[in-house]
């Protein structure tokens, strides 16, 4: 399971797909707010991913648990870039 993580970590479609959901979530925040977007675009990039591009070594639950996990982690460190980057320009 941490194999397929790290796998999942690395996959830099993955990456740009949670990039361009903060990216989204920072337009739409003052009509839709940020928990939510954000969660759903989790899920959704947890469960895609894997439905569509299937990874042998694990099985589709594996790979969408996996993919949360994976997902959060991103998330986190793309959501702390932001905050830097505001921060730093004001």
């Amino acid at each position: 399971m941490i194999d397929l993580v790290l796998s999942q970590l690395a996959n830099p479609f993955r990456i740009g797909l949670l990039v361009a959901l903060v990216f989204t979530m920072r337009k739409t925040e003052a009509a839709t707010g940020r928990i939510i977007p954000l969660i759903a675009g989790v899920v959704f990039v947890a469960v895609i991913l894997p439905s569509t591009l299937p990874d042998p070594t694990g099985s589709l639950t594996e790979q969408i648990l996996a993919g949360l996990v994976s997902n959060a982690i991103i998330l986190a460190v793309v959501l702390a870039g932001w905050a830097l980057a505001t921060r730093l320009r004001r």
